[in-house]
């Protein structure tokens, strides 16, 4: 956790001791307050950078123990390439990288945020931050050892020095609600499933009414009324009860439809009857990640005070096989109405899904909806751990995730939906069979699944994030194994569109 580190900024000024960390670009020119603070060290760094092949280049670092002409323990300078290709993203990234190239064991550091054409501006200086601190997270409630080389100071604190000290804090104002919405997602995809079951993913949930979102939990009885037979079918052979969370923030218009994000929240996936490998089976307390992403963008939303009318839904199952489990070749309905054949019990995120999605678009009439599940293998096949699978019923809504997506560095590649591929999923005893039936376009042929449960006249997005929302590739932000994947991505996707 970051709940050690005491993020601050502050005026520029060479610090007494720590760690000293500043920026060159491509030619190693300093800004005029690191030349300032450097002093005649600059000489020294010239000398060690021909020494060590050290050119700037972008992310490539230097690092100088017991610097001559200072007083900080080690100085050390990262490379921004050339300064004019810098986007935003590039500067959180900039943070995140300064934070992972600190020794474990720093208490002080002091990072100057100034490129070589000058002091960064507010803003630049807040994603600088912004990087350090998701870099800093760390999962580590249940450890109880370390090595004396791995052990972190009780308190560390770094201080971003600036030009202007209260923009800065202006600016990071927003960036810090973001953040805190992506560790919280983090910390609910780490959490074991013994720990983080249906009914305590809800408890959690209500932490957001702190923040001002109205949050309703549907108990089994009350899913029961309303007909969700789909989700309650996942959920039947555990032992731990289901339940669906509604969480709704009104910072928009009164009145004024809503947009809605729905998440998948199986909080352990053992497949079913249709039972999993046990290799890496462990993993799958990370079923949530879609689920994770709504309660943290909630948070989000709410903390920065967005000006939308967001509703956030997530279906909290746990798939187990007991006596009492759902088989392969029971005929569930959902509902909607329609009928659902279970050929495999592991293709249950889409049930869940459903289910909630319907219950979304009819009680709330969203202006649109856009859903996040860890749901097919299949996608991560075709895309990696880079981009998550897009699909959707609206070109608007696709080209504005695609722009958000570059933006934050949470990507998204759209993928095809067409009537073909319904023909893969008509079933001989009910309207439709919960898989394609066999291994070909398997991620393609669950979004068709979850099409049927949506309005055609509500815009409509469905992105698969089994290959990003956790395990996913290690960054200059995020060495969490759980990522909080998606809560950026979407916070820009609302700011940059939907807030009046």
């Amino acid at each position: 956790m970051t709940d050690a580190l005491k993020l601050g900024f502050g005026p520029f000024a060479a610090p007494a001791r720590g760690v000293l960390v500043v920026f060159c670009d491509d030619g190693l020119t300093f800004g005029a307050a690191t030349r300032k603070a450097l002093g005649r060290t600059a000489d020294l760094v010239a000398r060690a950078a021909k020494a060590e092949r050290f050119t700037g280049k972008k992310g490539a670092s230097l690092l100088l123990i017991v610097p001559e002409g200072l007083k900080v323990a080690r100085l050390l300078v990262i490379g921004t390439g050339k300064v004019a290709d810098l986007k935003q993203q590039d500067l959180v990234k900039l943070g995140g990288g300064a934070m992972g190239k600190l020794p474990v064991t720093t208490a002080e550091a002091t990072i100057f945020a100034e490129l070589p054409v000058g002091a960064m501006k507010p803003e630049q200086a807040a994603d600088l931050a912004q990087g350090v601190q998701l870099r800093a997270y760390a999962f580590d409630r249940y450890k109880t050892k370390r090595k004396d080389d791995e052990t972190p100071p009780e308190k560390r604190s770094i201080i971003v020095a600036v030009g202007d000290v209260a923009g800065a804090r202006k600016a990071f104002v927003s960036r810090d609600a973001v953040l805190g919405g992506v560790l919280m997602a983090r910390d609910l995809v780490n959490e074991p499933a013994n720990v983080l079951y249906p009914e305590e993913f809800a408890r959690r949930a209500l932490v957001l009414k702190k923040a001002g979102v109205a949050v309703e939990v549907l108990d089994v009885k009350a899913m029961k009324k309303l007909g969700m037979n789909a989700l309650l079918g996942v959920g039947q052979g555990s032992m731990r009860e289901s339940r669906v969370v509604v969480m709704r923030w009104n910072g928009g218009k009164a009145g004024e439809a809503p947009i809605a994000f729905i998440g998948k929240g199986v909080c352990f996936d053992t497949g079913g009857i249709s039972i999993k490998p046990a290799a890496s089976m462990e993993d799958m307390k990370a079923d949530i990640a879609g689920a994770a992403c709504v309660v943290g963008l909630m948070q989000a939303l709410a903390a920065r005070k967005a000006k939308v009318n967001v509703m956030g839904l997530i279906g909290c199952v746990e798939n187990m096989p007991d006596g009492n489990a759902q088989r392969p070749g029971d005929i569930v309905t959902s509902m909607s109405g329609q009928t659902i054949e279970i050929i495999n019990t592991d293709a249950e995120g889409r049930l869940v899904l459903a289910d909630v999605i319907w219950y979304a678009a009819k009680r709330f009439k969203p202006k649109f909806m856009i859903d996040l599940a860890t749901l097919t293998g299949a996608i991560i096949v075709a895309l990696g751990q880079e981009y998550a699978g897009m699909f959707t019923n609206n070109d608007e809504l696709a080209t504005r995730l695609t722009k958000v997506g570059e933006a934050t560095g949470e990507k998204v590649w759209r993928m095809p939906l067409a009537p073909e591929y319904d023909k893969m999923i008509d079933s001989k005893f009910a309207d439709m069979k919960n898989t394609g039936g066999s291994r070909w376009g398997g991620a393609i042929t669950a979004a068709q699944f979850i099409k049927r449960f949506v309005d055609d006249k509500t815009p409509w997005a469905h992105l698969d994030i089994a290959g990003t929302g956790f395990d996913s590739r290690h960054s200059d932000i995020n060495r969490s194994w759980g990522s909080g994947w998606g809560v950026r991505l979407l916070d820009k996707l609302v700011a940059d569109f939907y807030e009046r």
